[in-house]
């Protein structure tokens, strides 16, 4: 548990980010924090270097509404400090905090406290002997220095720990993950660390994470991107949307758009993203340009919209061809259709919970 968030086993796949404002600024890290939940994270993780920071943190968490998780490095006192200040997870290395007595301390902090750990091995900052063992990082590398430190909690008897081996090379990142994923039975936490630019990173983290979850492989996501953290999270549930593992906000279906295009589908595309951002309820919309392939996937989809000619395009509802729609109303009025959707489904379900708690 990661406060009152379960990982691993069957519980979801959860989505992480990481705050960029200094810590010790409440104000903006809160709002920044607000966006991400806005967006739909589950766990938000602030870097704690100082002690202004770590004093910071009682007042984020409690504004919080998701687990706060303390980034730790070098200094101990730092991880004791974030554990009364009520983090739900003190993200550290325990190679690099100190001898076995700090990281005792840290251990005894975190039971204290209720938080879980997590094991942050990278590629970028391996312990020297395992470097000068292997000459250079790799996945044995890897593995070897998150079998230390699994000992080290172990030792302590403590247990509440999740592990993750990043890299910024994909070949090295899925390597490792797949090597300790047999070597290990505890939750992992998938990342392609210093993945790069919104687009950059967004493919590699999509191919390496999205070849390990599809293997059955990661319980927690952090993509890693030279982006706003709400864009993080918007990534990961892409991602996790697209192998079926998480279902949240609308799945849009959409052509890359030809000379046959009833009506502007990129732009269009790109307004109805933003216009629909706040709807958190899974349905499904279909957005195409011609009647080559609209009809078929709007057959498919909760409500769709096929270009026509003459700027009258035609609106599906559940698949069924329904009415048209003229170029000046068509954002708009596909943008009512959800949200009446959503409103919709989420009546039904409390309505099905409502009968369920008879």
């Amino acid at each position: 548990m990661v406060g009152n968030v379960p990982v691993g086993g069957d519980a979801p796949i959860t989505v992480q980010t990481m705050t960029n404002t200094p810590t010790d600024d409440v104000r903006a890290t809160v709002d920044q924090i607000r966006r991400c939940e806005e967006a739909g994270v589950d766990i938000i993780r602030v870097s704690c270097p100082d002690e202004p920071s770590t004093a910071a943190l009682k007042q984020i968490v409690r504004a919080a509404k998701v687990p706060i998780v303390a980034d730790i490095h070098f200094h101990y006192k730092r991880a004791l400090e974030a554990a009364d200040a009520g983090a739900a997870c003190l993200r550290i290395n325990p190679g690099n905090i100190g001898s076995e007595a700090r990281v005792a301390e840290v251990v005894r902090a975190a039971k204290a406290n209720g938080c879980a750990i997590r094991i942050g091995v990278n590629a970028g900052s391996l312990e020297r002997d395992l470097l000068e063992k292997y000459g250079e990082p790799c996945p044995e590398a890897l593995v070897e220095s998150a079998l230390d430190h699994i000992k080290l909690l172990q030792d302590q008897d403590f247990h509440e720990y999740k592990v993750a081996v990043k890299a910024s090379d994909v070949f090295l990142a899925v390597a490792a993950y797949m090597q300790l994923g047999e070597a290990v039975d505890c939750p992992l936490h998938l990342g392609i660390t210093e993945a790069g630019g919104l687009i950059g990173g967004t493919v590699k983290s999509s191919i390496g994470m999205g070849n390990l979850l599809w293997a059955g492989i990661g319980d927690t996501i952090r993509v890693s991107l030279s982006a706003e953290p709400e864009e993080e999270v918007r990534v990961g549930y892409e991602i996790l949307k697209s192998l079926g593992l998480r279902v949240r906000g609308v799945r849009v279906v959409s052509c890359p758009s030809c000379a046959r295009q009833g009506f502007d589908v990129i732009r269009t595309v790109e307004t109805l993203e933003d216009r629909l951002r706040h709807i958190s309820t899974p349905m499904s919309l279909s957005i195409l340009g011609c009647v080559v392939n609209g009809p078929g996937e709007a057959r498919e989809t909760d409500i769709g919209l096929t270009g026509g000619g003459n700027g009258k395009h035609m609106v599906y509802l559940s698949g069924v061809t329904d009415h048209t729609v003229q170029d000046a109303d068509m954002v708009e009025h596909i943008v009512r259709l959800v949200e009446a959707k959503a409103a919709e489904i989420e009546a039904a379900g409390q309505a099905q919970e409502a009968v369920a708690a008879e």
